[in-house]
């Protein structure tokens, strides 16, 4: 399944349309409670069938944004559209969303086909299709051996089938998904996630999700909206998130990234050649290939990840730039890869990440080391704020 619906992700690009019409619009959002403001001005477009994700830290504003759409919160200032229509003042059981909590909710003195009949049932519809539309979510959910099974008989992943299978039941067109696997172990919480994407290809519904974890963001969406403070800092694939993004705060909140301060010494851009900018990191030249907007004398940022720097024990044939020597302080084994974390003589600590390709026995380079780290021009990224 995963290799046929992954090119259909990779071709889904709605927002790359200028005549694309927004499922979902946040126009000029702003929620206060009292002298706090949670969200401000924020402006942001989501569209059908997206499995879109709010990520940043506790207080960012990701779930009242969140329980604005659901109609559980009302802004203080600006509106929001679903389809076209404004929703303000619309209540959450005349929404067209579902909400599934973090605590799944479920009832503990109810069975699971009960649990997910439960909304159904709010809804007068005839027990014909209340039961076909039981047995369609528990084929979805793959738990129809256990349908006659209360909650408190069910593991962690299959009580959170349940709830999905509930929230789903009411043929929703927009799944919202708070923090949905905080309570799974690693294990699990990484098989749930292509589940979550399979349910939502084959239904072609539009999920919203807000979490937390950043691999989970990076794992399940089309794209990503970062926030911080309550307001958006940058909306983008994962890729684009994780290769580019836009200010140190993006580059340091997804994962391990090196972020070294220095100034620009010089800019080049040569005819039918890559522009070049030329760094100066306290002491340490680094060369770029990226367009930049800075100029010259300028402070600014070298970013980099752990897994572009190549570590060696032996000194390259380059060391003018982009190439720094120190001692290995500690090593991190995890299994596919390894992380060095590299003494410079001023105190600077770089990470490098090295792929485990073959089984270790001795290390080639370990512990107090004397190492050289390099990497390509086009490896880092120079960012301006």
């Amino acid at each position: 399944m995963a290799k046929t619906l992954g090119p259909v992700k990779r071709k889904f690009a709605p927002w790359t349309d200028p005549n694309a019409v927004p499922f979902i619009r946040f126009e000029n959002i702003t929620k206060r409670y009292g002298d706090f403001t949670a969200v401000s001005n924020l402006n942001l477009d989501i569209y059908e069938r997206e499995f879109f994700s709010l990520l940043g830290p506790s207080g960012c504003g990701k779930t009242t944004l969140m329980r604005m759409l659901a109609g559980f919160e009302e802004p203080t200032e600006g509106r929001i559209l679903l389809q076209g229509h404004d929703i303000s003042g619309v209540p959450p059981h005349r929404r067209p969303t579902n909400m599934m909590f973090q605590s799944y909710a479920l009832f503990p003195h109810m069975s699971v086909e009960k649990n997910i009949a439960f909304g159904l049932e709010q809804d007068n519809l005839s027990k014909g299709e209340i039961a076909a539309r039981v047995q369609e979510m528990l084929k979805l959910v793959k738990l129809e051996d256990f349908a006659k099974r209360k909650p408190g008989q069910l593991s962690g992943g299959q009580r959170q089938r349940v709830a999905l299978a509930r929230s789903l039941a009411k043929r929703p067109k927009v799944l919202l998904l708070d923090e949905p696997l905080g309570a799974l172990d690693r294990k699990l919480r990484e098989e749930t996630q292509f589940e979550l994407m399979d349910i939502q290809h084959t239904l072609g519904l539009t999920f919203l999700i807000v979490t937390h974890d950043q691999e989970e963001a990076m794992t399940v969406s089309d794209r990503i909206a970062v926030m911080d403070k309550g307001v958006i800092v940058q909306v983008d694939t994962p890729a684009e998130i994780y290769e580019a993004p836009n200010s140190r705060y993006v580059a340091d909140f997804i994962g391990d990234i090196n972020i070294m301060e220095g100034g620009i010494v010089s800019k080049s851009a040569e005819p039918g050649q890559a522009p070049v900018v030329t760094l100066d990191c306290d002491g340490l030249p680094v060369t770029v290939e990226q367009e930049c907007a800075a100029t010259t004398g300028d402070r600014v940022a070298f970013a980099i990840r752990p897994e572009k720097v190549r570590i060696t024990l032996d000194q390259p044939e380059n060391t003018a730039s982009n190439a720094a020597y120190g001692e290995v302080w500690d090593i991190g084994y995890l299994g596919d890869f390894s992380v060095f974390l590299v003494s410079l003589a001023d105190g600077r600590i770089i990470r490098a990440a090295q792929a485990n390709v073959s089984r270790l026995v001795d290390r080639p380079i370990t512990f107090g080391d004397m190492v050289w780290l390099t990497w390509p021009k086009d490896a880092g990224l120079v960012l301006t704020r």
